[in-house]
Parts: structure tokens; sequence; C-alpha cells
């Protein structure tokens, strides 16, 4: 006997069999139960999520030789013939192929006579939309009045492409993609029944891989299987098949990326390069986890069994905001990698490019250059008094190594507040963001503690808490050494976050004015009026 493909072994022969589509199941299944079908059924939705499975089964359902039902027999001779493909009372037609205007004529002349067995003709037209402007014209009176004996069932993966005129006509049912856990789920079932083992990664990469798609799934189950020769499916050797080889190694790449380290980096592109892999089918397996990670990260409560240890570690490795930097440079990588002289060095490139822009990283990488402590100007709206400028050290000379300043770089008491300190400083840039996200903790001899604000610590990073020592150990007149602490609650006393506090104070006291305003109350009074929200603002803003 002739090798039956898994796809069509497995094929569903019973609406409960139907994975994903329950919300279709059950309307059909309700109407055939009361013999209440639509003479026109339209089934929409990508390849592979069981339309012609759907449409074979609701045949069975009508021409059942035990009745119209919702759960046909299966063994009597109309389900038999339905299920081997050779009923003549349903006729599978495919529009791609019969697109003009006399295949549909045909089938209009044909659908008057009665069928030669069961209960109704059915007709399936696959890929509806392929019909020319001409043959929908030509079936639309059919289908708004179609004979007793027929249903017609269209089915298509482009709905936006049918005439609203045949829109209007059909009973419309939207089949859903299939998540990769049903997929997966149905995947080890076919191979429990086969006899065939298999590692959970090699089935999760075939889930994957299948996009939605049962029938893409099984094909790549029934390839799988070849490629291991008979024996367990292991998931090096799917991946390597799927061309998507080394999806941990890209977990590896964003740990290396996380902790900085171009030399890890570049060790595991060597080392995807000597499988030959699809850069460009890397790039979006690259994306995808960036995308499932920042839906972690901002929506915990969004984390199931789908989800790989690594990726789960990477949540605390990697900011927020880097997630999405890095989302951004690999969609916009896959986009320009056609472009690039060899697909292996753009997809290098990319992630070289990840790591030169990202926005918290140490010392290993290229910066700018800080300009020494002593010869930094201040802000040009900085509150730096006379003093200050006249305090500051006299630049040093080449080759000659600065100390930290020694003498106050401002008259401060010694009890300033930490916003006052600040504010003094000769920050500028992300360093004086730094500084103002962050809130005075406390000091034990030369070390100075500061809590940083979770939200703030994409700016940390030692270039700029270098410079924030300096500035600090300029203003107290003594060296120091500045250790910044992530604070565990966001709510801290920062410079940044007092502003915000004073801001909102200034705002609820506009408006309170503005409402207890006499003319604003009068005219509320007399027009039935009311303030605009939003619209209120306090004069010094």
């Amino acid at each position: 006997m002739s090798y039956l493909a898994l796809a069509r072994k497995w094929r569903p022969r019973r609406f409960e069999d139907v994975m994903g589509q329950g919300h279709v199941v059950k309307a059909l299944m309700h109407a055939l139960d009361h013999d209440k079908l639509h003479p026109a059924i339209l089934l929409t939705g990508t390849r592979g999520v069981g339309k012609t499975t759907l449409a074979r089964i609701i045949a069975k359902g009508l021409n059942c030789e035990q009745g119209v039902s919702a759960h046909p027999c299966g063994v009597c001779a109309a389900c038999r013939e339905v299920d081997e493909g050779r009923s003549v009372d349903m006729l599978e037609i495919d529009a791609a192929s019969n697109t003009g205007v006399d295949n549909v004529r045909e089938l209009i002349d044909n659908a008057q006579y009665a069928p030669a067995g069961g209960r109704y003709k059915v007709y399936l037209i696959d890929e509806v939309h392929m019909l020319s402007k001409g043959a929908f014209n030509a079936l639309l009176k059919t289908l708004e009045e179609p004979p007793p004996h027929v249903k017609f069932i269209l089915a298509t993966t482009d709905p936006q492409k049918l005439l609203v005129t045949v829109l209007s006509r059909c009973l419309q049912f939207n089949l859903k993609r299939l998540p990769a856990a049903t997929i997966r789920e149905q995947l080890a079932l076919v191979l429990g029944n086969e006899g065939i083992a298999a590692e959970p990664g090699a089935l999760n990469a075939l889930a994957r891989a299948a996009d939605g798609s049962m029938r893409d799934g099984l094909s790549l189950l029934d390839q799988a299987i070849a490629f291991a020769g008979g024996g367990a499916l292991q998931r090096e050797a799917v991946e390597d098949m799927l061309g998507t080889a080394g999806r941990a190694t890209l977990f590896e790449i964003l740990a290396a990326l996380a902790r900085n380290d171009g030399d890890a980096l570049l060790a595991c592109i060597q080392r995807l390069d000597a499988q030959a892999p699809d850069y460009a089918a890397l790039l979006n397996d690259f994306a995808a986890i960036l995308q499932r990670l920042s839906v972690l990260q901002l929506l915990p409560k969004a984390q199931n069994e789908d989800d790989e240890e690594a990726l789960l570690a990477l949540r605390e490795q990697i900011a927020a905001e880097d997630v999405q930097l890095y989302y951004q440079i690999a969609v916009l990588g896959r986009r320009d990698l056609p472009y690039a002289p060899d697909p292996r060095l753009g997809f290098e490139m990319t992630l070289l490019r990840m790591l030169a822009f990202r926005p918290d990283e140490g010392g290993g990488t290229p910066q700018r250059a800080t300009p020494p402590a002593g010869t930094r100007p201040a802000p040009a709206s900085g509150p730096v008094s006379a003093s200050a400028v006249a305090a500051r050290p006299a630049p040093a000379a080449a080759g000659v190594s600065v100390a930290p300043a020694v003498a106050p770089m401002q008259s401060l008491p010694l009890d300033a507040s930490w916003d006052q300190r600040v504010e003094a400083m000769p920050l500028e840039g992300l360093a004086k963001q730094l500084a103002r996200n962050c809130a005075w903790t406390a000091r034990d001899g030369d070390a100075v503690r500061l809590s940083l604000d979770l939200r703030a610590r994409h700016l940390l990073n030692e270039e700029r808490r270098a410079a924030l020592e300096r500035g600090l150990a300029a203003q107290l007149g003594e060296p120091v050494r500045v250790i910044v602490d992530l604070a565990a609650d966001e709510a801290i006393a920062s410079p940044a976050q007092l502003d915000q506090q004073r801001a909102s104070d200034r705002q609820r006291a506009a408006e309170a004015a503005i409402e207890a305003d006499p003319a604003v109350r009068a005219f509320k009074d007399l027009f039935g009026a009311s303030v605009k929200p939003g619209s209120v603002r306090p004069l010094d803003s």
C-alpha cells in the first residue's frame, strides 16, 4: 500500500476532532442538528486551518444515511465516499483553475439536477476569491436562491477580494490561526500513535515553523521523520532541517548583549556560521524572541508554558528599553539584509549595531570621550555662581593625570539637600539625568551611596557614574566613591521625582483656583458650562 501523508491520514473526520475552531464548530453543529444550515457558507482563514475539512464534515452531516446530523456515522457508503474524495454529490472546485464565466455557468446548469444518491448536492468552491468579476456576477442569483437540494460552501484565504454582493449572500465563518501549543499537542499525539519518540524542543520548533497551520505542521513532521531516518526527533536535527538551527545560540547572543560582551557575541556568530543557517530566518526568530521578551517584561501575567527557561531568565538581565531598541534594529536589519555584501556580514553588523547603540552599556564599547571634570563647561541654564567659576582648577598639561578636585566648586552648606547639590554640579547630558534620578541614601567615610529610580536604570553606566563621582568630589572638596544601587521602590526622593511632585501640586492648585474663581463659577452656572479637562495650566509652566 502506498504511503499516506500524515496531513491526510490525520485529517479530522468528525466535528469533535477539529482543533482550535470551537466557535465555528459549535455554530455548524447546532445548524445541522436543527436542520437549519444556510444554503451558502463562506469559510475564511489562512492555509491549513480546516476549511476543506469542515466542508467535508458538513457534507457527511447532510448526506449521512442515518439522517441529517452533526454526528455523521462515518461508516455508511455516503460518509466513506466523502472521506475518500469520490462522492458524486460533493463537488470540489478549484476556483484558481476555473475562473471564467463558462465554468460557473456549467456549475449552475448542473446544480439544477437532483443529487445522485444523497439528500443534497454540496459544492465546495476553494479559493473563491480567484473567480473573475463576471463569474461572480453569474453566481449571485444562484447563491441567493439556490435549488432546495443544493448547498454552497465557499472557502478563501483572502475574503477582502470578494465582492460585497457575494459576502451579503453568505453566512461567514472566520477560522483562526492555531496557537503553537495546539499544534504541538497534535504533533505529540500523532507521534505517539506512530510510535516515534521526539524531544520537546523538536516539537516546539515544528509548531513554531507551522505558523498557525495544522496542515503545515503535519507536513513538516513528515519531513522531520524522513530527515531522522526513522529514529527519534532531536531538536538540533529539526532546527537544522528547518534552517533555524541556533535558537539556543540566539539566547546566548542576547545574554552576551546584556553583559556587553563583544567577544562572546562574535563567538556565537562564528558558531552559527558553521551551521550555514538562513540568516533572514535567524533575524526573524531573533525579532520574535525580542517581541515575546517585551511581552513578558511589561505583562508578566502573559507567561505560559511555551516560554523557555532561557527566555524567562533574560527578563531581569535586559532593560525593557533595550529590548525595544534591539527589536527595531533586528527588524531594520532583516529589511536591509538583501543589500548587505554577504548575509553573514549583514547579520553580524545588525548585532554589532545593537552592541554599539545599547543605552546602558558599560565601558567595554567605544564611547564619546568625557571631558575632565575640571575643563567641562557648566550648563548655560545651571545656577553656577562666580565663585564656582573661580574655584575650577586650571586645565592639566598634556600627559599629566588629573586627580579629583579638592576645592569646593560652590559655596554650599554642609547640610545642603541632594537636589541642591545636583543643580550645583557641572554635569550635562545623560550624566545630569542620572544624578537627577538618584536619591541620597547614606555616606560612610569616603563612600556615598545613592538610590537610582528603577525606571531610569538605563542611564547607569560606568562612564556616567564616574562623572557623577568627580562632580560630587569637586563639590565636597574631598575624594569620594559613589555607589549607585537600584531602588527597591520606584517612589524615591530624587530631584526628578520631586520636580514631578511639585509640578503636580502646582497643576492641582491651578485647577482648584479656576474652579473657585467667582467669574468662572458664574459663567458655569449661567451657561451650564464646564472647564475643559487638560486646558488649565499654571502660570509658571
